[in-house]
Parts: structure tokens; sequence; C-alpha cells
């Protein structure tokens, strides 16, 4: 049979017929990147030293096959790394994976049948919405506000389905700290509240929280497994958005009965020992605090580079600045769609994501995502670059009113 071709009794998954069949296009060498979430290189920490150790004093351990629940020295770090978040957690309560969206992507699998329902906010972290389809499920949006998830409209939605007959769904999703793509802090009161209620409906809770230390202003609000009293709290924590992206490390936090249930369903078996044994190195020598301030330095430069650009050079757009993190959410001006203007930006050889792709569910009244938004990200484009691509993101702008 050539390749490429297929014969017709082959028939998909349901969950694979829904795919698409292509990948876009990378952007061009001359275009600024501003959709991307990728880290700023010139923050990449040396891992020389680390690795050459990983290859030479640990290689019987580095370049053999992984441990399941992960390298115990890791798990070990990664617990009293929460326990600095005011968490009672130890080693039993940590399972390493490859990425958080690998740790997303198992807690669907253990807690997701197709037809089930999941909360997230609208917009939300759009690679997650994906991950969630691939299993099937409804989509039930919340509100957001200036502190976060709105608790009260959730509550409401449950009682609403419950009145109508409705099944109360297996999990909400949210990420708290310097929300993507909104960058909204949820307030304290928010987090434990939504605790309670989820505890009072039998709900899960998955925690995503990658950019809770890339922090450059105000005070530091407890993580929402702070409020959990019964094993209701999931939390997905990565070393991408601090260290590098490229390690693929990452971690749940959940009760040592459900490590175990999740180490089950890796089809990995071991995330990468090498990466792993680089990584606890690294943070042994006791690196992590200057380069956590050296990331939260940078990133504050280039926050506020970006905007100091947007209202320079786009006053008419709207946005609130985030207290970290690595992205602005760009309320556009009346008649412009965001859709469009990702494509008239690329042609002045700047790179956004429109916002429509950040709502999971078919939007207010039906009408489809809103397509006034769109999401810039400032962590990985040079402070030069930054203010290039606002210029170039103002004249794809102007070009659409003519």
């Amino acid at each position: 049979m050539a390749v490429g071709t297929t014969t017709e009794h082959v028939t998909l998954a349901r969950r694979a017929a829904r795919l698409a069949t292509t990948r876009p296009a990378p952007e061009p060498a001359d275009v600024i990147s501003l959709g991307s979430g990728h880290g700023f290189p010139g923050v990449f920490p040396d891992l020389t030293e680390m690795a050459q150790k990983a290859l030479t004093t640990f290689r019987p351990e580095t370049l053999q096959y992984g441990i399941a629940l992960g390298m115990p020295e890791m798990r070990s770090w990664i617990a009293g790394y929460m326990k600095e978040n005011g968490l009672d957690v130890s080693a039993d309560n940590v399972l390493v994976v490859n990425g958080a969206k690998h740790g997303l992507d198992l807690i669907c699998r253990l807690l997701l049948d197709e037809g089930d329902s999941v909360v997230v906010t609208a917009p939300t972290y759009f690679t997650c919405i994906p991950i969630f389809k691939t299993f099937g499920v409804d989509f039930i949006e919340v509100s957001q506000d200036a502190e976060g998830l709105v608790v009260s409209e959730l509550s409401d939605t449950l009682e609403r389905r419950k009145r109508a007959g409705q099944s109360m769904p297996k999990l909400i999703y949210d990420v708290p700290d310097y929300h993507n793509p909104s960058g909204v802090t949820m307030s304290s009161e928010r987090r434990e509240a939504l605790v309670e209620l989820a505890d009072a409906q039998g709900i899960y809770i998955v925690e995503d929280s990658p950019y809770r230390r890339v922090r450059f202003d105000g005070e530091q609000e407890p993580m929402v497994k702070l409020f959990d009293r019964g094993d209701t709290v999931f939390v997905l924590g990565t070393f991408s958005k601090l260290v590098a992206p490229g390690l693929r490390i990452g971690w749940v936090v959940t009760s040592k009965e459900m490590v175990a249930r999740l180490s089950y369903l890796k089809s990995d078996a071991g995330s990468c020992p090498l990466t792993q044994r680089i990584i606890v190195e690294f943070c042994k020598a006791g690196l992590l605090p200057a380069h956590t301030k050296l990331v939260q330095d940078t990133y504050r430069k280039h926050r506020d580079a970006m905007v100091d650009a947007l209202r320079r050079e786009l006053p008419e757009i709207s946005f609130t600045v985030p207290r970290g993190g690595y992205y602005l959410w760009l309320t556009l001006p009346p008649g412009i769609d965001s859709d469009k203007l990702a494509e008239r930006g690329l042609q002045e050889k700047v790179g956004i994501i429109s916002g429509t792709k950040f709502f999971a569910g078919p939007g207010p009244k039906g009408t489809g995502a809103p397509k006034n938004y769109i999401r810039v990200c400032y962590s990985h484009a040079t402070l030069e670059e930054i203010n290039e691509s606002i210029q170039r993101l103002a004249r794809a702008m102007r070009s659409m009113n003519r």
C-alpha cells in the first residue's frame, strides 16, 4: 500500500475522529512571536556541571529505566518545596510526571468517562481544552472577575443542574495564580469558598500552578490545596516556567492512594531519570533561590516593557496588569475581530493568539467564543523585540480600521 493512503474499513476511535489531520505551520523566522509560552533563553540556567555529574557519578541510575513514582530524591525535594507553600505533604504524596500537561492527562484518565462534565473558567488555558475533549467531556464555563473564578456563579450553576436532574461535574480546573490567559490571581476568600463548594458537592479540583513562583508584585495568596480537608484538590506543578521548559519534568500532589493509582496509568513506566537527577543536583546545590529571583526580575522588566509599549502604541486596548506569570490578556476595541487580527499580525511579522482559542464552550447564548480578546506573551522576546512587536501589532490593527 502506498504511503499516506488508508483503507476504508479502518474506523478511528471517537477521540481520534475529532482530531485535526494536520498541524499548524511554524511561524516564519522573521516573525516576533508573542503567542508562545516559551521561556526567555537568557534566564535558562547552566546545567553543564549537573549533567556531567548525572552522567558520571549517577550513570547507573540515570541511564536505567525510571521509577514509576519518580526518583525518591526528586519526590522528597518536591514535597519540601510544597511545604514552603504551607502544605503538609511528604514524598508519598508526590508523583513525578513529564510536565504538568502529562499530569492533567493522567488525572483525566483517573476520573473521567465519556459524557462527564468538567468546570473551566471563561477564558481558560487553551491547551487544557483539547486534553479534556479527548475524553469526550462536556464543558461548564464559569466567569472570572478581578478575584478569579466566580464561585457564587458556579454554585448557582450546580444548583440549576441538580434541579434539572443533571449530574455533577467530575472536576473543576483552574490556574489560580497569574491565570493563563487572563493574568488574574484568585483571592484567598475565593479559594476557600471553592474548596468548600467542591467538598459539599463531591467534586475534585485541579489546581494548575506553573507560575506560582514567577511573582513580581503583591502578597502571595495561599494555595487552594491549603484549604483542602478531604483530598479534594490535585496540585499540578512543573519546572517548565521557572527553570526550563525543555526539561519536561512536573509533578502531581495528591493522596498516597491516588498517587499509586495515577502511577499505574503512566504508559512511560517512569519519567526520565537523567533529567530528574540534573534538576535534583541543581536544587541540592542551593541554586534555585537565586535563579528564581533572576526569573522574577527579568520577567518583571519584560512585563513592564510590554505594558509601556501597549499604553504608548495602542491606548485603545484595555487590560489588567498581572502580578506575575507570562501573559497579558488584551480587550480589543469594538469592531476588531481577534481571528482576523491574528492573520493581519502575521503580515506585519508579529505572532499573537486569538482569544477565541481560550473558550471551551459555545459562548454566551450559543453565539460562539468572543472575538474581542487576544493573548500576548512577554516572557520569550527580548526587550527590543517587545517594543518592535507592539509597534507591528499597532500597524496591523490600524490597517483593519481603513
